[in-house]
């Protein structure tokens, strides 16, 4: 079953000092996240004499407002990631499978992100109601993020439009996708299990069945744009952190085991493309039992 979720400090000190932290910092957040969604508004203004300093400015203000996220964790409470696997090059086009417990899965992954230098250059694929959402969904709809309403009749073609745009235009990317769909719980795994025994397929103990064909389309849409499609696997070893016990440095660190496939390596038809991602699924899920036993992905990766 998933990861059990992280249980609060049973010090009443710790949980002070931990609201007492948490608090300015994401005033400081929300206060100028809006003030940045009002000066990409003003980007607008760009867009009729240049569309490549339009996305600069907006680039510039994704890595510089991410960025604050990052570092305000690291300096008030310690927070960090420990990465394994396979090496990641800087600054590659990448498209970034991840499983998905809890929003601090998002933030985690920004730590990456800005390792590699491209923190800044970082899109989602994103439910098509959230870009109605002053500030983080204004700031997602100024960065070409794919927004998607999980009907793939409707979603492919704003899929390929929006990857279009970034093709053409040379955009620098890190698409990140999150092939279950949704984050874990014990009821979508059960209903999960009922899908997978429907189909023939091996059901899994700690992630969800993917959806296949987001990936696919992401593959197809991109291939000669993109150099590898990296493989992430997030643990956390002492339970799975909400975003406010996050906020409040409860979780001090996230495993982040890595695989990278060069994108030439990849199959070249769906049905091959949707069947390398349930495969990878399938290893993940053992990673993810190592990783519950041992407490590391290093060891559990030995141990598969």
């Amino acid at each position: 079953m998933p990861q059990a979720p992280l249980s609060n400090p049973p010090g009443w000190k710790e949980r002070f000092t931990g609201t007492l932290k948490a608090v300015p910092a994401v005033g400081f957040l929300f206060v100028t996240l809006i003030a940045f969604n009002l000066a990409q508004t003003a980007s607008l203004v760009l867009l009729p004499f240049s569309r490549r300093a339009f996305r600069a400015f907006n680039r510039w203000a994704a890595d510089l407002w991410w960025g604050w996220c990052v570092s305000l964790a690291r300096v008030l409470h310690g927070t960090r990631i420990e990465v394994s696997g396979d090496a990641v090059p800087d600054r590659e086009n990448a498209l970034v499978l991840s499983n998905h417990q809890q929003m601090p899965d998002i933030t985690f992954l920004m730590f990456l992100a800005r390792s590699k230098r491209r923190l800044g250059d970082m899109k989602w694929f994103v439910k098509d109601i959230i870009k109605y959402a002053p500030g983080v969904g204004w700031g997602m709809l100024f960065l070409d993020c794919p927004f998607i309403k999980r009907n793939w009749a409707a979603d492919r073609e704003s899929i390929t439009r929006t990857f279009s745009r970034l093709v053409k235009g040379r955009v620098p990317v890190w698409l990140i996708l999150f092939p279950e769909g949704t984050r874990i719980t014990p009821e979508k795994v059960s209903k999960s299990h009922d899908f997978a025994r429907s189909r023939g397929l091996k059901p899994h103990q700690h992630l969800l069945l993917p959806r296949t064909k987001g990936f696919a389309a992401s593959v197809q849409g991109l291939r000669s744009y993109l150099d590898a499609v990296y493989d992430i696997t997030i643990g956390y070893p002492t339970g799975v952190p909400t975003l406010w016990q996050y906020s409040r440095g409860y979780a001090k660190v996230a495993h982040i085991h890595v695989r990278r496939y060069p994108v030439d390596d990849m199959p070249t038809e769906n049905d091959e493309l949707s069947k390398w991602l349930i495969e990878r699924f399938g290893e993940k899920d053992q990673l993810l039992e190592g990783f519950y036993r041992t407490g590391s992905f290093t060891s559990a990766a030995r141990g598969r």
